[in-house]
This record gives C-alpha cells, structure tokens and sequence, in this order.
C-alpha cells in the first residue's frame, strides 16, 4: 500500500487529488497540517509519496510551495488537475435559514464571494483548512455553524449538503505535483512516457540572456507552458526561473538541457512525468 502525505485531512481537496491519482489504488494518507510539516515528514521518511498544490487557475502559483520542492531532494514524478468546486455544508439536522456562522479556508471564501454576498449578516470566519472546518462542526456539534468545502467530505464526517457548486468561477482547476524520494522515481515512473519536465535555473544577470535560453528550447521544438520567477534572498534583482515545458521527443528534449546549461546558473531538473491533459 502507497503511503501519500498531504497538507489537510480526509475529505480536504489533496486527499481527493491523491486518490484521483492513484485510482484503482489503495493508499494511506499521511495528513500534515502544513506544507512545512509536509516536506518534513517526507525528508524523515524516503518510501513516502506526497500530494502538493502548486498553482491554481484563479489564485496563481503557490510561491511558497516552490520554494519548498526546490529546497527539497524530492522529485516530481505527476501531475493532477483537480476542478474545485465548493458545497456548504452543516449538521444534518440543519438548514440554511438556521446558519449564523459560515467557516472555510480564505482562499475558498474568496472564490465563493458572489454566493457569500446573499448572506451579508451571517458571520465569516477563517479557518486553516476546508475539510478541517467540516471535521469541527462535526465532532462538535457545531449547529449554527456550516463549513465551505468539498462536497465529499460530507459522508466522511456525516453532515448534509446544503448547496452545491457555489464557487463563482466554475473554470476553477488546482494543479497537484507528486512527489517522492528520486532513488524511488525510476520505479514509479517511465521515462519512456514523459512528456513534461520541471526545471528551475538563473541566468547571468545580463541583458538578453533568458531571451537566449527560451529561443534555444523552442530550437529544439520545447514548449513552455508555464514560467514563474521568484527572487534570490540575498542577490538583488536576480531571479530563480521555474518552467514547466512539454515534448513530444524524450531524446530532443534531453539535448535540449544540454544546450542550455551554459548559458544558466542552479539549474535543476525537479521532475519528467507524463502531463494530466485536462
């Protein structure tokens, strides 16, 4: 049986994630309370696997959690694209007009702003986590209380759904990274069926060197789907670049980061994997 860490418990959307990764698996979920305590356990414990959001379609990326994966040793071997979509939830014995307090994780009280709006004299309250406020209404007893979360966390802690879909945009996807120790990579991935690589590298800060390292992986027929930049502490005004590209050719794809290495500093391969197409 695969062991998945993930930040959040039961119900929350990494434990989703993960199982919509390893479907047809049976896993254990090692639940952290926090990405730090995630990678933490990962780095005591080399045969674990980790669920991480790394960017989300209307929030962006998790800067942090790229800060966290390149300080690691661990390797991505996939991806999952999960669609997010909100449901309040309250004691089955409950309805709408009874809530006085709606509790929920911010970022998923911003994305459900618009449905917040009809309800302006209900109290608004914070909480670490979606499904964590679902588990507190439940093991307390918490009536008046309803939690905004996966509607699949419902039958996890025996509360009622009151409404569905109440997220404002429904184009809202999170993008998960799995990850493990690399020495475990080999066996939990081909290579022969990666189309997709994460890496991470600076540059001389001089003018027109990005611009010389992105024409040479488009040389090679390298697309970039993603970049992210986040300052380095300590070097003013320079920059680590994370990209994201795709390939079609494994062995093009390899010459390609050979052709770039000169010209970058720090340059990491984080993982090849096959793409989640969705």
């Amino acid at each position: 049986m695969k062991k998945v860490a993930i930040q959040g418990i039961r119900g929350s959307f990494h434990d989703i994630a993960a199982h919509r990764f390893f479907k047809n698996e049976e896993i254990e979920l090692i639940c952290c309370d926090t990405f730090e305590d995630l990678f933490e356990v990962m780095k005591k414990d080399s045969s674990l696997l980790a669920m991480v959001a790394i960017e989300n379609t209307i929030a962006g990326s998790l800067l942090h959690n790229y800060e966290l994966l390149c300080a690691s040793n661990l390797t991505i071997i996939g991806e999952e694209k999960l669609h997010i979509e909100h449901s309040l939830l309250c004691l089955p014995e409950q309805n709408i007009d009874d809530i006085q307090e709606i509790n929920s994780h911010p970022v998923a009280l911003m994305q459900c702003r618009n449905f917040l709006k009809q309800y302006r004299d209900r109290k608004i309250v914070e909480t670490d986590d979606t499904a964590g406020a679902a588990e507190a209404i439940s093991r307390l007893g918490l009536k008046g209380h309803a939690a905004i979360c996966s509607k699949y966390a419902a039958p996890i802690y025996h509360l009622k759904v009151i409404q569905e879909a109440i997220e404002d945009n429904k184009h809202n996807y999170t993008r998960f990274l799995c990850l493990c120790d690399p020495w475990n990579a080999d066996s939990l991935r081909n290579n022969r069926e990666s189309n997709k690589s994460s890496l991470v590298f600076s540059v001389p800060h001089e003018k027109g060197e990005l611009c010389h390292v992105l024409s040479i992986l488009s040389y090679y027929d390298i697309n970039l789907t993603k970049i992210q930049s986040l300052p380095i502490i300590g070097h003013e005004w320079e920059y680590l670049f994370y990209v994201d590209i795709t390939f079609e050719d494994f062995s093009r794809y390899r010459q390609s980061i050979e052709a770039i290495r000169p010209l970058t500093k720090q340059i990491k391969i984080l993982g090849e994997y096959e793409s989640d197409k969705q």
